[in-house]
């Protein structure tokens, strides 16, 4: 059993290994050359280690369905403990004087790159990278070097399309049966095509295609709106906010997120791509490729994502109307709607300076709920809550039908039985009951270790913003944070990529084993 799994789990750090080494080009471009040695030993340990596993372990059996989520959750565990080297050996091996050199003319703060000599912070921060969620322990970003923001870019990319999604991409040998497993594991079932080899590299095309659609979009804008804006700068920041934004993941390469470019127009600019990250990648597949322009009001998570995201824009903009709040409530609360409901992150106000009930209606109203199921979104999804929204309704309406009625409800364009629909609300509402329940555990462990100028109602935002993946912060998450509080947020990322379930199937599988038991 455990061969099996840990074989699986060599093959993902095979590529994670190259994927590493990726950054380097950007080192050599930048002539970062000690960040470069960084990437090149780390991408080369990683996927050594990696193969010298695989090839131990190649006549493995292969995994069963029990497995399969085990492997989603130790994969992804062990992608963000590997993933973490290079900011660890690039900021140990760069001499002082250089990192300094990476602080952008004119500031005079510490290079932010030396928070990366702290082992837990790098593990912080490659967290936040593949789980797409965008807390960081890099204070002042621009000072961490080009090919570190290349890489947290980067690996917020990959990790939102996923790492078993692109392993079965690359490898053409896992067995059909193990391929759906390991598919359904990361995945939730989403299909595109017939095949789960074909299915994989659709997700791949759609995501490429789309995010370099919106690096011609962003670069365009930003020649067109700021003009003035250094043509190379442009480029590499339009590269790097198009890969965090159809991967939800939220890292700029700016020091006040997009707030840092002093633009309306610049904020308007990247709305889009928070929106489209926002929707599932089976609807962009539809609407893009087979030209299903229908879907854009006819697919129920897309139309739900539009309408929430003008709903929940205007009322939070006139919550934050209060005297002594924000300066430009309506902008500020826009864009940190939108950002908080497709899970981005992607931040222009000082939220640390909202009021309490402007934060509780961000968190419930957006945070929490997430974006489509089926992208690279976290929270409940917004296809959980409908079901959930639907089968109240159903339930109270099932009070007035008579005995001899046959139940059944419409969701999804599919009819449901009365046992389908109680099976489907069981899943969703344990699922959100869960979830709930790690916000709050989270908050009373932060209220417990955060700074006393912070309020309990910081205290949840900062929770649920860790759990759903999203990344917009009220201040708690610094390198100055409590050691204790930094290690739940790890952990609290890592169950919102993988949504919970594995990592219990996991700890059940370390504790007990895979043979069933009676409860």
């Amino acid at each position: 059993m455990y061969s099996s799994i840990i074989k699986q789990i060599a093959s993902l750090q095979i590529i994670l290994g190259i994927i590493i080494i990726i950054p380097s080009i950007v080192a050599i471009i930048y002539q970062e050359w000690y960040s470069f040695a960084g990437f090149v030993i780390s991408g080369i340990f990683t996927s050594l280690i990696g193969f010298m596993i695989y090839r131990w372990l190649k006549t493995s059996q292969e995994p069963e369905y029990k497995h399969s989520l085990a492997i989603a959750a130790l994969g992804w565990l062990i992608i963000i403990l590997f993933g973490a080297i290079p900011y660890y050996i690039t900021a140990l091996i760069t001499p002082l004087d250089i990192m300094q050199a990476f602080v952008p003319e004119g500031f005079n703060y510490t290079s932010s790159l030396l928070h990366f000599r702290n082992p837990l912070h790098s593990v912080f921060e490659s967290t936040s990278a593949f789980t797409t969620t965008g807390l960081t322990m890099a204070y002042n970003e621009p000072s961490v070097g080009k090919t570190i923001l290349f890489y947290r870019s980067f690996s917020q990319w990959v990790g939102g399309a996923g790492f078993i999604v692109m392993a079965l991409a690359v490898f053409k040998n896992i067995p059909g049966q193990s391929a759906i497993l390991l598919y359904n594991s990361e995945a939730s079932g989403t299909k595109l095509r017939a095949n789960v080899i074909e299915t994989a590299r659709s997700i791949w095309k759609v995501y490429f295609v789309i995010t370099f659609i919106m690096f011609i979009y962003l670069l365009i804008g930003t020649i067109i709106i700021l003009p003035e804006y250094p043509i190379s700068e442009a480029v590499f920041d339009a590269v790097n906010h198009a890969m965090t934004g159809q991967s939800t993941g939220g890292f700029s390469t700016l020091d006040d997120s997009i707030a840092g470019y002093h633009s309306v127009q610049m904020e308007i600019l990247h709305i889009l791509p928070m929106l489209i990250g926002g929707f599932s990648i089976p609807f962009l597949y539809r609407f893009i490729f087979l030209k299903e322009f229908n879907q854009i009001w006819k697919d129920i998570q897309t139309r739900a994502m539009i309408i929430a995201s003008i709903f929940g824009s205007v009322v939070l903009s006139l919550m934050l109307f209060k005297p002594e709040v924000v300066s430009n409530p309506f902008r500020e609360g826009v864009f940190q709607f939108v950002s908080a409901l497709s899970t981005t992150g992607w931040q222009t106000s000082n939220i640390g300076g909202w009021d309490d009930i402007s934060i509780l209606f961000i968190v419930a109203g957006a945070m929490i709920i997430g974006g489509s199921a089926g992208g690279t979104v976290g929270g409940i999804k917004i296809i959980r809550a409908l079901l959930l929204q639907k089968g109240l309704i159903w339930h109270i309406n099932k009070v007035f039908l008579s005995k001899n009625t046959l139940k059944t409800v419409k969701f999804n364009h599919k009819i449901l039985l009365s046992q389908e629909m109680n099976a489907e609300l069981a899943r969703a509402g344990l699922f959100t009951l869960i979830y709930i329940l790690f916000v709050f555990i989270s908050t009373v462990f932060t209220v417990y270790f955060m700074n006393e100028n912070f309020t309990l109602a910081d205290a949840l935002f900062e929770s649920a913003s860790a759990q759903g993946t999203v990344g917009l912060s009220v201040g708690i998450t610094d390198p100055s944070m409590s050691p204790i509080l930094e290690i739940i947020y790890i952990i609290q990322m890592w169950t919102g990529r993988i949504e919970i379930i594995p990592v219990m199937v996991l700890l059940r599988v370390l504790i007990y084993g895979s043979k069933p038991s009676i409860i």
